[in-house]
């Protein structure tokens, strides 16, 4: 698996630093490259991986996979700004509005949020109707009902009267984490005009036990190896799979959900291999 992940790593970010070639130069644009700096890109190798299991080139997934990344970049940025998390460090660097400004923070995720969608339009896809209905989940996974809602919700929780229970915290992270992962791991099905639901159901446990792993990081993470602050939800009294299930309940968690999604992939036998290791890889990452 890491080859194949070390080699979408590299397309993703040749095909973003394509896409922003032709942009003005400025604050902006150099705020909008170095967003795109780094990750895991677990999302951009989803999205690939499911593409190619359907026998589908990685020329016409990676249009969608640069689209997935610049839109989490995107959301990056802006969960970083003081008026949601208030973070100073992203990915082991200054986050985007401390090495420049809020207002070219803010700038920055809202032209990559446009360049994500636009990456859409992009023929290598494929036929105008496939476009559109990646387009339409795209949307839906990243908007008021999906990733958006669930910042939103996340948000609100910290000055609820009373803490988030295990169920509205699933909720959330299926949504704020979740929804942009089941695009992605679906997108391979969309391209192929196959039933996407074994997908589905394999990214939302996957989904699940990516968030359940990052509570545990925050606990018991270096902040050397994860590249941003630790710490920072058990000293905002915030809710997690952590603070709720116990350290150990929480890793039990996450590896049933792993076995889950391992599970979901049965249909596709072999060929789903490098997702297999991706569920795995998951909750045995240190960033």
């Amino acid at each position: 698996m890491q080859h194949r992940l070390d080699d979408v790593k590299a397309q993703v970010q040749a095909a973003l630093e394509e896409a922003m070639a032709h942009l003005p130069p400025g604050e902006m644009t150099d705020a909008m490259r170095y967003a795109c700096i780094g990750g895991k890109r677990v999302r951009a190798f989803l999205v690939m991986e499911s593409a190619r299991m359907f026998g589908i080139e990685d020329s016409a997934a990676l249009p969608v996979a640069a689209a997935v990344e610049a839109l989490h970049a995107y959301s990056l940025v802006h969960d970083d700004l003081p008026s949601m998390d208030n973070d100073d460090l992203r990915r082991g660097l200054p986050t985007v509005h401390v090495q420049w400004s809020e207002a070219t923070a803010i700038l920055a995720g809202d032209a990559l949020q446009s360049l994500a969608f636009g990456l859409f339009a992009d023929e290598r896809i494929g036929a105008a109707e496939t476009r559109l209905t990646l387009l339409q989940g795209f949307a839906e996974a990243v908007g008021a009902r999906g990733m958006v809602w669930g910042q939103a919700q996340d948000i609100a929780a910290e000055t609820a009267i009373e803490p988030l229970d295990i169920v509205a915290i699933k909720r959330l992270q299926q949504a704020k984490t979740g929804a942009l992962i089941q695009f992605s791991a679906t997108a391979g099905a969309v391209l192929a005009g196959q039933d996407p639901e074994p997908l589905a159901e394999y990214a939302r446990n996957l989904g699940l036990a990516f968030q359940i792993q990052d509570d545990v990081l925050d606990v018991t993470g270096d902040e050397a190896e994860t590249g941003k602050r630790t710490g920072k939800d058990d000293a905002a009294g915030k809710a997690t799979f952590v603070s709720l299930l116990g350290l150990e309940g929480a890793q039990d968690k996450a590896r049933k959900l792993v076995r889950n999604a391992e599970a979901a992939l049965e249909p596709y036998g072999e060929a789903a291999g490098n997702l297999r290791q991706l569920a795995r890889f998951v909750i045995e990452r240190d960033a």
